[in-house]
């Protein structure tokens, strides 16, 4: 196979990336056109207005609106939020949308005050908002058709994996794991390349180190993957880039991090070489007022939008089976101490008295995460309550007490935290919460290893954006859901 076609494969890879960014180039001028026109329109009408200002230049809001369209555009482009690696990512490709935008505006902003122009604060208060949110949404909506696309093969990276087996088996499993990765792991080089003893999963072996040129040629890959290999030197390392760069086949080192999201992740070259430094979670200070500050807004809204529903659920309740309107049960929260978690009663009077025996006629006393099978306990109306999650609509109250977050992993009972191991123990770190990544990831039907996974990747990298996205998620779940969360 000759160079040219060699790279073939590699230049269909990068070809689809590039329409998908084009297409985000469009989409996003035409919500910047509409948020920074539309403000002008709905503050000013038709008619030209002209800025108030020291300096006598001339400039109306015609001009303004010109300049902050140009540069919005700019500084998506600047802070690479349609950079081929990035885009279709999700909650990177958003924080730098959002991150961006607020720096344009803020740099406006002083602008404005050094050059005593006096700017409608109603003109950029709407242009804001309204943009960020649309420019989110068509991310977004973009994103729903690229994983329509992948799910059905199409616009994913074709990748071999290289390095010791037992790390290339975890990278392979992290990599098929993950939802909307946009790779497809199609071969694997081990040391000694046993081609009869295929991956988990099914992935192939396609040789030793060496044979990475002609596995590539193979497989028709786009993209390599090393995990790490004492064999494989710095010296082959950097040839192995040369001789991949010349194919346009893109190269990924994966260091063997796992759990940690890219904020955490700084690469620092010191005489050539990568090193990556990694930052603890941290918890204090500003990031723990703003979740405090947003738990409380968003839990007052709801409870004042769905009043009427609550109000209607609880008479439900009272009429249908005797006992209290709410039930409340010992949970455990933030460091291990123990609060009442408030849930709309969904079972008969007295259901706690019930759970032993019920548990141990089913074999499942000794299982975190433990729930009765096909439970007798949950009355009619209590069915509908859990199936719909309005029975958890009641932890709002214990979200704006402080026990609680809206977004956090989920609290459990005392029996089943003495289940858990050193690990598990890290879910404690943050207040539990009314909604969390591994009920968005699969609800009650992944295992107690997968939801510990999540809980714990949203304990160390957590951030108000990704707390956003999983609100959001959580809506759409519920909605399409057939057990509670």
């Amino acid at each position: 196979m000759t160079t040219s076609t060699e790279s073939a494969t590699a230049r269909r890879s990068r070809t689809w990336q590039r329409v998908y960014a084009r297409r985000l180039i469009v989409t996003d001028l035409l919500v910047v056109v509409l948020a920074v026109y539309g403000s002008q329109l709905l503050w000013f009408g038709l008619r030209p207005v002209a800025l108030e200002q020291k300096f006598q230049i001339g400039i109306g809001y015609n001009s303004v609106s010109i300049a902050i369209t140009l540069l919005w555009m700019f500084v998506l482009s600047a802070y690479a939020t349609r950079d081929l690696k990035v885009i279709g990512s999700g909650t990177l490709e958003y924080r730098r949308v959002v991150d961006s935008t607020i720096r344009l505006f803020g740099i406006f902003a002083i602008v404005a005050f050094l050059l005593r122009i006096d700017l409608a604060r109603g003109y950029f208060l709407t242009a804001l908002p309204i943009g960020v949110f649309l420019l989110l949404w068509t991310r977004w909506a973009w994103r729903q058709w690229l994983r329509r696309e992948q799910a059905r093969g199409l616009h994913v990276s074709r990748a071999i994996v290289v390095g010791e087996r037992v790390k290339s088996e975890n990278v392979t499993a992290t990599i098929r794991r993950a939802q909307g990765s946009g790779i497809n792991v199609v071969g694997a080089l081990t040391r000694d390349g046993s081609v009869d003893k295929p991956f988990f999963g099914g992935v192939p072996v396609l040789g030793k180190y060496a044979d990475i040129l002609v596995a590539l040629e193979e497989v028709q890959a786009d993209t390599v993957v090393l995990t790490g290999a004492d064999e494989i030197s710095h010296l082959d390392m950097r040839k192995l880039g040369w001789d991949l760069e010349g194919k346009e086949v893109t190269l990924i080192v994966a260091p063997g991090l796992t759990g940690v999201a890219g904020p955490r992740i700084h690469a620092r070259p010191v005489s050539g070489l990568p090193l990556i430094y990694v930052e603890y979670p941290a918890f204090t200070g500003v990031k723990r007022l703003s979740k405090r500050a947003f738990d409380l807004v968003g839990a007052g809204l709801i409870i004042l939008i769905s009043s009427p529903v609550l109000i209607a659920v609880g008479i439900a309740i009272k009429t249908s089976s005797p006992g209290s309107i709410l039930y409340r049960q010992e949970r455990i929260g933030l460091q291990g101490t123990p609060f009442g978690m408030l849930k709309f009663r969904s079972m008969i009077k007295d259901a706690d008295d019930q759970l032993e025996s019920l548990l141990d006629a089913q074999g499942r006393s000794a299982e975190p995460l433990f729930k009765v099978m096909n439970d007798p306990r949950i009355t009619r109306v209590g069915g509908f309550l859990r199936r719909s999650s309005l029975d958890e609509f009641p932890q709002l109250f214990n979200v704006l007490l402080g026990h609680m977050s809206l977004v956090g992993p989920r609290p459990q009972r005392q029996a089943e935290v003495a289940l858990y191991d050193d690990a598990a123990h890290r879910r404690l770190m943050m207040k539990p919460g009314m909604s969390g990544l591994w009920q968005v990831s699969g609800r009650s039907n992944l295992s107690w290893d997968d939801a510990i996974r999540l809980d714990l990747y949203y304990v160390e990298n957590w951030s108000m954006t990704g707390d956003i996205i999983i609100l959001w998620r959580t809506i759409r779940a519920v909605a399409m859901s057939d057990g509670a969360v």
